[in-house]
């Protein structure tokens, strides 16, 4: 976590007069950080999803219900904080549309959600010599808004 990032967290949890948690992470979403926190910001988005395989080839350790992070933009500044609310490993062919629309990208559809994932996870998974198949783990996260950075 970068410096921002901690003061941030550390401000936080002093203004709340509790005991801060032990584990946050920082971190940017996908291909369009500034639009995406923006959305988590607005209330619109309130799901995420990664390849498992992209956990296993980082050995980053899942996300856990209870987990906070802190929200980066583009420019590596804290945007918000979120806490992870559901956890849940599952093929993409078997992503729920609920939670495509969750995660309150494009047009919110289903149909939006499953072609920008698949272009995406396509050009990722080539840089590692990989190839996209429609069942592909992914690793689906809920979260709730906890504070919007000022």
């Amino acid at each position: 976590m970068n410096q921002a990032a901690q003061i941030y967290w550390d401000e936080f949890w002093k203004s709340q007069g509790q005991e801060k948690p032990k584990s946050v992470s920082a971190w940017q979403f996908g291909a369009s950080p500034d639009q995406l926190a923006q959305l988590v910001i607005d209330g619109v988005k309130t799901a995420t999803c990664s390849g498992l395989i992209f956990y296993e080839m980082e050995s980053e350790p899942l996300p856990s219900v209870g987990d906070y992070s802190v929200i980066l933009n583009s420019k590596d500044e804290p945007a918000a904080i979120i806490k992870t609310t559901d956890v849940k490993i599952m093929p993409m062919n078997e992503v729920p549309e609920e939670f495509a629309i969750a995660e309150g990208e494009g047009d919110r559809t289903y149909q939006y959600w499953k072609e920008t994932h698949e272009n995406f996870f396509t050009k990722e998974l080539a840089k590692v010599g990989l190839e996209f198949s429609e069942d592909m783990l992914l690793v689906c996260e809920r979260f709730k808004l906890i504070d919007v950075k000022k």
